[in-house]
């Protein structure tokens, strides 16, 4: 069956657990695979800030953010994506529940065990839902997951494990996941770079000259400093966009694209027709230019 079995919080730096969700799954598998979640708790401050050990049968999904990471046992089965998506809500919901100082001070394991409720409940509602149900948090988890993919943990044995929360040597084996990077820069990316970069120095060139016009004679005109302003802003952002990978890029480019288009209409008196289809022109390419840049495997690097 695909579901998530066990959740728990548990402090980065020593693996002190604050909270977990009452199981009550008895059989051998997974009492082994809390063994196998409580030693790797204790070593979360040597790996990056997602991770994934997948089992036959069982999962062990973690996220840590600081100095605290939450780690879920699920289905082979269950979506990674989905597993993701669970860990990061019930991360924000203890962050918003406790301040640093607390969890910091924490002393005892399950320290904030009445924190198991909210577990419960977003454990549920998770066992319950499907994909279209969280299509927003889908996607952006899956973006991010696909640039920045989760470490993989192949975990050996018990006897392993517990060697290894012991302060053994015996290890766990990282299997290597390919990683992702931009497209190379195009000559026509370039031309929308230059383009977007000119576009901006007029916008804020002229809005300088109109700002300092406006607030000592004509307060009526801050409307048009604020339109040569915002596209000034959209074309820095659009240049940060093509350059570097964002998630949610589709909605931010549209966004930006707007804004130019309706701030160059708002404008349309200070703006002949030709100025005006310049802008929106320049702002259209560069949105096409960020949209058809797409994330690329990294190959190996094998040089001696």
């Amino acid at each position: 069956m695909s579901m998530i079995f066990f959740a728990c919080v548990v402090r980065v730096r020593d693996g002190l657990p604050l909270s977990a969700s009452t199981d009550f799954h008895f059989n051998q598998g997974f009492l082994e695979c809390r063994k196998r979640l409580k030693a790797l708790s204790s070593i979360l401050a040597q790996y990056p800030s997602r991770g994934t050990a997948k089992g036959s049968d069982l999962s062990i999904h973690f996220l840590s953010s600081g100095d605290i990471a939450c780690m879920a046992i699920c289905s082979s089965a269950y979506s990674t994506v989905m597993a993701f998506c669970f860990l990061e809500e019930l991360q924000w919901k203890f962050a918003a529940s406790y301040d640093i100082t607390s969890i910091g001070l924490a002393s005892r394991p399950y320290a904030f065990l009445e924190f198991d409720n909210i577990i419960q409940k977003v454990k549920c509602r998770f066992n319950g839902a499907n994909r279209s149900q969280m299509k927003d948090n889908w996607e952006k988890i899956k973006e991010e997951l696909k640039f920045q993919p989760p470490v993989q943990l192949k975990l050996e044995d018990m006897e392993l494990m517990n060697g290894m929360a012991n302060g053994g040597h015996a290890g766990v084996h990282v299997e290597v996941v390919p990683t992702y990077r931009m497209q190379r820069v195009t000559p026509l990316g370039i031309l929308s770079l230059v383009l977007n970069i000119m576009c901006g120095a007029l916008n804020l060139i002229r809005g300088v000259h109109l700002a300092e016009y406006s607030f000592q004679e004509d307060h009526e005109g801050i409307g048009n400093v604020v339109a040569f302003f915002l596209p000034f802003l959209a074309c820095v952002f659009q240049c940060y966009l093509y350059l570097f990978y964002s998630s949610a890029r589709k909605m931010k480019t549209f966004v930006l694209l707007f804004s130019v288009c309706l701030c160059n209409i708002y404008l349309y008196g200070l703006r002949n027709l030709w100025q005006i289809a310049f802008h929106i022109g320049v702002a259209s390419l560069s949105s096409y230019q960020i949209l058809t840049r797409q994330l690329v495997e990294k190959q190996p690097d094998c040089g001696v």
